[in-house]
């Protein structure tokens, strides 16, 4: 007779009953099994979803495998993004290698020159997009393919509230041209030339020649624009892999990275390393980090906030200020400086730029290897010589590239991107030239008529979140035509808007709380004086509170409302630019802590 201690007993026989009901659980939270579609019946559910997806030719084997999702943005409107095809082969090419099946699904595309009003209306309803398709459909980890200034932002916002296992590939920049000799780039070289021909130094046909020259590759924006600021952002958060933000968008270089991205994203899968193990405030604070050191741009800071938003983490605009202080500007590159994207990826990219930082940064942040960004930069060797990247102890610019500033026009706080900014009039008062709103500008701006001298502060209102709406890049005013033409070069300009990083100027953005909400911004008037002290971090409006209360009383604002659509949508519940301009019942339900901690 058996010995009965060798008998299970009743709680064992429970055990392992609950293990075997937790292994059957956990597996059908994975692959083909996840998620299935309600139709009362599980078993039926997945029956029917392995039929149809036969119907495309797949095996057992192969529908067995991890799957990871590619998010196509793909589109005939996306230049930046005409490379979309080579890179969803090679991340199936990366996917496969490492045993999983990859899944291509499109979602939104958004390109800056192509969506009305502005891409910044769009963006977060493509992050909803991306969440909802991650959420939807089958996969144990995605890969965000977004390149174009909104897109990139859009996907991590997505992506964290989804909250898989994903990982960014860039699309990566495009190549110069060279125009007579000399070398061009979008866009800071679009906004140059055209400069040059409102204010006649160049001619209708020199004009048009350059226009040829100045995009020569599909690909995002060669200089620190909003692209490539989101690219380096997206390294430095860790959310893509060592390396990932700077090769062109042509070179076999960026076809190696997707393969590279396709592998990682099925070892994510395997790891269970969700998008929150990534996206700590560390991650946050080494963003912001090098946002101030490469002199990026401003729509950087208000898409950080809006994927912190996501985690339930607010930035910290004053501390980052406290950071911009001590964080000097390093990377040579247009706006702030001379080189283009290609450049800095000769001089090896992220890394180079990482290991000068390296004293400020949070080196145990967690990246989508599954390593410390501190193992990353260990691995990466001690680099090489090169000048694109200046050491800490020659900077291009001593601060970070973007100042806070504060005051009674801006209670909420406003931005200045200081590092293109003209020194000449970063400690400046000058008479308030007011335009009320885009069609005011477009209708007085160049006209010979208009009261204004190089001294004048150009104040535009109604260009923010709610103003637009969707708080379009008119924030880089242009030089009124007849200063223009007399060599002005740069003027102090306000508004509640954004402008491109591709710009450059002592131009003071997203003002809040904004002017279409009834912030001091819509009570300027023409002639009255305006203070910015970029030293004291101030924006001021020289007229007393009861003017200011005045002023309010008497021309009350009216909020812009809509009757139906996204539109509608957008205007009940899109934030001010100090929470990200996300739609408020997108952040997460409760705000857990602030970056920097």
């Amino acid at each position: 007779m058996d010995n009965p201690q060798d008998e299970p007993t009743h709680d064992q026989h429970n055990s392992r009953d609950n293990e075997m009901s937790n292994d059957m659980n956990n597996d059908m939270n994975k692959g083909m099994k996840k998620g299935l579609t309600s139709y009362g019946d599980q078993g039926f559910s997945l029956f029917l979803r392995k039929a149809f997806i036969k119907g495309a030719g797949y095996t057992d084997a192969a529908l067995d495998r991890p799957v990871v999702g590619i998010a196509n943005t793909g589109s005939a409107y996306n230049p930046c993004h005409g490379n979309a095809p080579q890179l969803i082969e090679a991340v199936k090419r990366g996917v496969m290698l490492a045993g999983g099946l990859p899944m291509e699904f499109p979602t939104i595309s958004i390109h800056e020159s192509f969506a009305a009003p502005t891409s910044m209306y769009l963006r977060n309803l493509m992050s909803m997009d991306t969440e909802e398709m991650v959420r939807a459909q089958p996969m144990d980890a995605v890969v965000l393919i977004g390149g174009c200034d909104k897109t990139v932002p859009a996907q991590l916002m997505g992506a964290a509230s989804a909250g898989i296992p994903s990982i960014q590939l860039i699309t990566g920049s495009m190549l110069t041209g060279s125009h007579r000799g000399e070398r061009v780039g979008a866009c800071t070289d679009c906004r140059r030339y055209w400069g040059k021909f409102r204010a006649n130094e160049i001619d209708e046909a020199e004009v048009a020649e350059v226009n040829d020259q100045l995009v020569a590759s599909v690909g995002t924006c060669s200089v620190m624009g909003t692209a490539s600021t989101m690219a380096c952002i997206a390294e430095a958060l860790g959310m893509t892999v060592p390396g990932g933000a700077s090769p062109p968008a042509v070179t076999a270089d960026r076809i190696r990275i997707a393969e590279q991205t396709g592998a990682q994203a099925v070892q994510m899968a395997h790891a269970g390393l969700t998008i929150d193990k990534i996206l700590t405030p560390a991650a946050f604070e080494n963003a912001m980090r090098v946002l101030l050191a490469i002199g990026g741009s401003t729509n950087g800071i208000v898409h950080l906030t809006a994927i912190a938003g996501r985690m339930g983490l607010e930035i910290d605009l004053a501390a980052l200020d406290r950071m911009g202080r001590e964080t000097p500007v390093l990377l040579d590159l247009k706006p702030s400086g001379q080189h283009y994207m290609e450049d800095f990826h000769h001089a090896g990219g992220m890394a180079t730029l990482l290991r000068e930082l390296k004293p400020l940064l949070r080196l145990d942040a967690m990246t989508v290897t599954g390593r410390t960004l501190g193992e990353e930069l260990e691995r990466q060797g001690p680099g090489f010589r090169q000048d694109v990247v200046r050491p800490m102890a020659n900077p291009i610019y001593p601060q970070g590239g973007i100042a806070v500033l504060r005051g009674n026009l801006a209670p909420g706080g406003a931005i200045i991107k200081q590092s293109a900014a003209d020194a000449r009039l970063m400690e400046h008062v000058g008479r308030a030239v007011v335009f009320e709103n885009l069609e005011d500008l477009a209708n007085r701006i160049d006209s010979d008529a208009l009261d204004v001298t190089g001294e004048d502060v150009l104040v535009l209102k109604n260009i923010g979140p709610k103003g637009a709406p969707g708080m379009p890049e008119a924030g880089y005013i242009p030089i009124p035509r007849k200063l223009a033409r007399a060599g002005v070069k740069d003027i102090v300009r306000i508004s509640d808007g954004r402008m491109s990083g591709t710009a450059f100027g002592t131009i003071v953005l997203h003002v809040t709380p904004e002017s279409a909400i009834g912030g001091p911004l819509a009570h300027v008037q023409n002639g009255d004086q305006i203070r910015l002290s970029v030293k004291n971090r101030e924006i001021a409006l020289l007229v007393s509170d009861e003017e200011l209360a005045r002023r309010a009383a008497a021309s009350p604002v009216t909020v812009p409302t809509a009757e139906r659509g996204y539109r509608k949508l957008f205007l009940q519940t899109v934030t001010q630019a100090d929470q990200g301009v996300d739609f408020d019942f997108l952040r997460a339900a409760k705000m857990v802590g602030k970056v920097p901690e």
